[in-house]
């Protein structure tokens, strides 16, 4: 009895509901993508010493002065539109003498071509102390993968270097903040 019921329910539905699908006039799907931007420090990255905090589109560098005056960060940048990347030199004792990009490449497949050759660099002076600084922006980089994809991040190293001369006992903070551009002109 439970077999003719279950037959006879599949039959039925089998029959109505194309009927139902039928007599629908049309459909109408909208969805929104929201832009995303991601910063992160490669993960084979690990310099004895030096603080990393990462959330989701900040990366915040911390070293005690006396540990090196140049420290080269690989950090990764995922996006599904065009981004902008800051950044903030904090110290009380130390003084930047230089921040530039010393590399930049894709780690795999699911990178936009153009995001390597788009890759721009801003080099600008902080208004208040007169150290470098940069801003940076490029296309969309994702192209498809999630956050932690190996393969669709692009790989930018930034070069820090300190003024030798003004190496006292304090910490240096570097802050780095990506942030999306819109996807709609």
């Amino acid at each position: 009895m439970r077999l003719r019921c279950r037959l006879l329910t599949l039959i039925a539905v089998w029959v109505l509901v194309p009927a139902g699908v039928k007599a629908q006039s049309s459909a109408r799907l909208t969805g929104h993508v929201s832009e995303v931007v991601t910063l992160s420090v490669a993960p084979n990255w690990n310099e004895p010493g030096v603080d990393v905090m990462s959330n989701g589109g900040t990366v915040r560098i911390t070293w005690p002065v006396g540990k090196s005056p140049v420290i080269r960060v690989p950090l990764l940048v995922r996006s599904n539109s065009s981004f902008k990347i800051s950044a903030l030199f904090e110290s009380t004792t130390a003084v930047l003498s230089q921040l530039s990009i010393e590399d930049v490449r894709a780690t795999g497949r699911l990178v936009a071509a153009q995001s390597v050759n788009a890759f721009h660099i801003q080099p600008q002076l902080d208004p208040d102390t007169a150290q470098p600084l940069f801003v940076a922006n490029g296309p969309r980089v994702s192209l498809g993968g999630t956050l932690n994809s190996p393969n669709n991040a692009l790989q930018i190293t930034v070069l820090i270097r300190l003024k030798p001369e003004q190496l006292r006992a304090s910490l240096v903070h570097l802050t780095f903040v990506a942030s999306p551009e819109s996807l709609v002109p």
